[in-house]
């Protein structure tokens, strides 16, 4: 936890945990599939928030590149793939109480930039990070791994696959 801002600290820790509670209820309440996926998104960059907040930066980034990234694509494509998004999905963010509560959040971040921006910068401690930080995650991934990491790739081939050839079933030529 950084020494200088624990207050600060505190609250933003506490906020994304809401924010990815709050997000989470979201993504089960959603009728669109493409909407509930997209309330997913914003729970997995909640989560790598509070990873680099715990000072896990490579689990904080590693959430953001293959969760967020990477998975989500993959969700997304089948979804639309198999049409299964409907044009009410922007429904769910017309209402005015979502709009009041977007505005409320976009002025809570403009006041924190501007705070962030009008306080001195603190001097940051010199960290001495250890060499070849990741190279034992990724001797353990394909050494001793290998075969699962080779199984899941597999695994989401076949499932796009899958959802290919039932798209195209469903369709009359």
């Amino acid at each position: 936890m950084p020494v200088d801002y624990p207050l600060l600290y505190s609250f933003h820790f506490y906020l994304f945990g809401v924010i990815a509670v709050g997000s989470a209820l979201l993504f089960v309440t959603r009728k669109s599939p493409v909407a509930a996926a997209l309330w997913l998104v914003n729970v997995m960059f909640c989560l790598a928030a509070l990873y680099v907040m715990m000072d896990a930066h490579f689990i904080g980034a590693i959430q953001v590149l293959v969760y967020t990234g990477a998975i989500m694509v993959v969700f997304l494509f089948v979804i639309m793939l198999l049409n299964l998004g409907h044009a009410d999905g922007p429904a769910d963010f017309r209402s005015p109480s979502t709009r009041m509560a977007a505005a409320v959040v976009g002025l809570a971040l403009a006041g924190e930039t501007l705070a962030l921006l009008a306080a001195p910068m603190p001097r940051l401690p010199v960290v001495e990070v250890p060499e070849n930080v990741v190279s034992p995650v990724a001797r353990a991934l394909f050494t001793d791994y290998l075969l699962a990491f080779e199984i899941t790739s597999v695994l989401l081939l076949v499932a796009i696959i899958g959802a290919v050839t039932l798209a195209k079933r469903g369709v009359k030529a």
